[in-house]
């Protein structure tokens, strides 16, 4: 069986578009009333998109040394795995609230899953980016040569159910993320499809993103 037939459902998934930012405590709130809805058999999976205004995360494995500016932005403490990261206007946030016992319960193909979804969306843009070993997210190579993330991975799984996911750095201010070291990584800096010379907007990702999950995870309505 193939990675794909593991992940993918026929069951169609709710996709959700917020046109306006979200607050993140509002976003955790709604993400962990869906899961338990999920997890009880008396919702339906969900994908919800969106942006968020201004601010700094911290997953379980935060370390405080990494927040640079504490007083910069609203920081918040999360349930997810990872460390620091940044959201903001600009970037696209993907929460895949899935229910992992009819995807093959393995969190671990769940999440190469997930990452290759933002490859292949990437892919859609003309962007060649790629998973590297040691580091989390997906990352790009430069003209330079260097090395830059253009985008983020952070799940939790809650019987089952995971929460949280992705964001992808369209055309954010990337400065903002001079208040942390991204992901506990300091020897690689971030990018977006705007500095890589991509004009692309929110609905124009969104629409690829939809139709890589499609392909990999299902159906959606």
């Amino acid at each position: 069986m193939s990675r794909a037939s593991i992940l993918f459902s026929k069951i169609p998934v709710q996709w959700h578009i917020s046109s306006a930012p979200v607050l993140y405590p509002d976003a955790v709130l709604a993400m962990e009333d869906k899961v338990a809805g999920i997890a009880s058999g008396e919702s339906s999976e969900r994908v919800w998109v969106l942006e968020h205004p201004p601010l700094y995360t911290a997953g379980t494995s935060a370390n405080p040394a990494d927040l640079i500016e504490p007083d910069r932005f609203p920081v918040f403490k999360t349930g997810r795995g990872g460390q620091y990261t940044y959201h903001g206007p600009g970037q696209l946030v993907g929460y895949f609230m899935l229910d992992l016992r009819k995807r093959g319960r393995d969190v671990r193909r769940f999440v190469v899953g997930l990452e290759q979804l933002v490859i292949d969306t990437l892919a859609d843009f003309g962007i060649e980016a790629d998973r590297r070993s040691g580091r989390v997210g997906v990352w790009v190579v430069l003209p330079d040569k260097s090395e830059a993330k253009i985008a983020a991975i952070g799940v939790r799984i809650r019987k089952w159910v995971s929460y949280h996911g992705i964001s992808i750095n369209i055309n954010p201010d990337l400065s903002h993320f001079d208040g942390i070291v991204p992901c506990g990584i300091s020897d690689h800096g971030v990018t977006s499809l705007e500095a890589l010379g991509i004009q692309a907007s929110m609905q124009d990702v969104e629409t690829a993103l939809r139709r890589n999950f499609e392909r990999a995870f299902g159906p959606t309505s």
